[in-house]
């Protein structure tokens, strides 16, 4: 049976602490962040059901109690976990599924990234292909270097300029096997890049073994890793999502997702706002934010700003990052 022909296991990392997302990240893992009306890993395990991808692995580390909750309530029968005790690289969180997926063909999807692409496609030939895009920051990335189609070097975040063609969080390998034996090459002779285990390492290590990888071009590719690209992300999910309801009292401009369970009264929402369960909007005029779930923001304007779960907000004119749980009055100080 050919790697086409057999089902395609996603895995998908997740337990990064999330230290750029603070403090929201205090209280809630980065993959259940929300933007665009649900969190980053619904986005992603949405997309993965709407192209037949029927069996997942998560890796869990900080806080996974929390994404085995939302993903057991929502995503029964798909999704199974993986420990990650310490946090070691993307590279040795991978490795650690091989107990759950030693072979055939693996989709791996970074949990704290938003990719929109055709997976079908990504699965269609005999070859590994690496999702890529040109970025002005390449030293926060792999870089791939390419020539005649294929993958000729990676580099993992280098120091010193290589190229600017980004591998942005989406690996497909036809044959998990070759894969977990280089990282398992690169964990027993204890082979790091800045501290840790690192999966373009292990990639690198396929290609000078003779493995023949492919790029594919990512335009739907969202960094959902710092507030100012959270919001980016919410701006442009926001206009690919249905439209948000009318309501009595409050002027909406779109793009905007209100959940059905929020109130909102007296207010302008909008554009490029979401609006979480049970949070509370009164008196308002909010654009470019996120408010989170069972937040209450009340007599403010408020803008590019991230509102955390039970957050409070009153007064005056702001641009915020309010973690959960917090109150913030007219004066700006907090209690």
């Amino acid at each position: 049976m050919s790697a086409r022909e057999r089902r395609p296991v996603a895995i998908v990392p997740a337990a990064g602490v999330g230290t750029r997302l603070r403090p929201h990240t205090h209280t809630v893992p980065k993959a259940l962040v929300n933007v665009a009306g649900k969190p980053i890993l619904a986005h992603i395990l949405d997309g993965l059901v709407q192209q037949g991808i029927e069996r997942v692995v998560i890796v869990v580390g900080y806080m996974g109690d929390a994404i085995r909750t939302y993903c057991d309530r929502r995503y029964a029968g798909m999704v199974e976990y993986v420990e990650q005790p310490e946090r070691l690289g993307l590279g040795h969180a991978v490795h650690l599924t091989r107990a759950k997926v030693s072979e055939g063909p693996i989709l791996i999807i970074l949990g704290d990234t938003i990719v929109h692409a055709d997976y079908l496609e990504f699965m269609s030939g005999p070859h590994p292909v690496l999702g890529v895009k040109q970025v002005d920051d390449p030293e926060r990335f792999g870089i791939a270097q390419v020539q005649d189609g294929f993958i000729t070097r990676l580099i993992e975040k280098p120091e010193s300029f290589v190229g600017n063609l980004a591998l942005v969080g989406i690996y497909y390998l036809p044959e998990a096997a070759e894969l977990h034996g280089k990282l398992e090459q690169m964990i027993s002779k204890d082979i790091r890049t800045k501290g840790e285990y690192q999966l373009t390492d292990a990639l690198a290590m396929m290609i000078e073994g003779g493995s023949r990888m492919k790029t594919a071009s990512v335009e739907g590719w969202f960094d959902c890793g710092k507030p100012e690209t959270l919001l980016a992300t919410n701006e442009y999910l926001l206009k690919l999502a249905p439209r948000a309801p009318e309501m009595p009292g409050v002027t909406i401009l779109h793009p905007v997702s209100i959940d059905p369970t929020a109130t909102v009264t007296r207010s302008i929402i909008g554009p490029n706002v979401s609006i979480a369960g049970g949070a509370v909007v009164h008196n308002a005029i909010v654009h470019d934010t996120i408010v989170n779930e069972n937040a209450e923001v009340r007599d403010i304007v408020l803008e590019n700003s991230l509102v955390g779960e039970n957050a409070i907000v009153r007064g005056g004119f702001s641009r915020l990052n309010v973690g959960d749980s917090s109150e913030i009055d007219f004066s700006g100080k907090w209690q």
